[in-house]
């Protein structure tokens, strides 16, 4: 079958009615926190993008590109995660099991695919049956990302004029996500209870998206910063105090000295007169 007898989509099942992934296993106890990883760093941005929270992410989750008999699972690929933007999060008052292109039309807008064979899968161009050609032909899905996980390498591509182009990665590595906002690349560093390198999510400015126990941690630390600078500055206002309070009784014994003084200095011309002398003339 070409290109141009791709099969003609038609009405026909809901996602209540189809299988929620395609069949296949998952490859590796690596996919689903790096899945867990990317959609908890980019909630904040999802939640900026739709504040009406209509929006919709799939980790393993069947894309139905077309109807197929007898067979669904011939019309449908699972990727490793993906993200439809403006679609509803629920579907027949239920949350989605998978996403029936076909019926709704709307494309993903980013579609990740984890290597964890030699990448032929991932990097398959056959019509009709091929991952690549189904996300560049039927899907449509605005960036393809492959994240070569054997390979350590980041792949990511643009549907520019119906085809896959290669975009290529800065000067940092990370490959830029305009839609989003973001840049997509590789991080060395612990999630989930694994070390090792992950696919992560950075800013326009340069700032990795923190993951929500970060983000918590972050804050924890930016209280305990206020707690301590309010603390000192507590203790200054203590030591203020103290010095303010030691300088008033230095100047009341001053006064107190001078006062003495006065008195002495009085009784003094007061016993010289009693002798009959003046005693400014002492």
């Amino acid at each position: 079958m070409s290109i141009a007898e791709a099969p003609v989509v038609v009405s026909g099942p809901t996602h209540l009615d189809l299988p929620e992934t395609d069949g296949k296993p998952v490859e590796n106890a690596f996919e689903h926190p790096q899945s867990a990883l990317l959609s908890d760093v980019l909630l904040p941005v999802l939640t900026r993008l739709h504040p009406d929270g209509n929006y919709f992410v799939g980790a393993d989750t069947g894309i139905y590109w077309y109807h197929a008999k007898p067979n669904p699972l011939d019309g449908c690929k699972s990727p490793d995660w993906y993200y439809v933007p403006n679609v509803p999060r629920l579907l027949d008052g239920e949350l989605r099991r998978s996403y029936v292109h076909f019926q709704e039309g709307g494309n993903p807008l980013v579609v990740v695919e984890y290597v964890s064979g030699n990448g032929d899968d991932e990097r398959d161009r056959t019509p009709i049956t091929g991952k690549f050609w189904v996300y560049e032909h039927a899907i449509a899905a605005t960036f393809y990302v492959i994240w070569d996980t054997p390979r350590n390498v980041l792949e990511v591509y643009e549907l520019i004029r119906g085809s896959y182009r290669q975009l290529d990665a800065d000067a940092n590595g990370r490959v830029r996500i305009r839609d989003m906002d973001i840049s997509l690349g590789l991080w060395h560093g612990e999630y989930h209870g694994y070390t090792t390198n992950w696919l992560r999510a950075w800013d326009r400015e340069g700032h990795m998206l923190p993951t929500a126990g970060e983000r918590a941690e972050a804050q924890h630390r930016r209280a305990e910063t206020e707690k301590q600078r309010a603390e000192t500055e507590k203790q200054r206002a203590e030591t203020e105090k103290q010095r303010a309070e030691t300088e008033k009784q230095r100047a009341e014994t001053e006064k107190q000295r001078a006062e003495t003084e006065k008195q002495r200095a009085e009784k003094l011309a007061a016993r010289l007169r009693a002798l009959g002398v003046d005693p400014d003339s002492v």
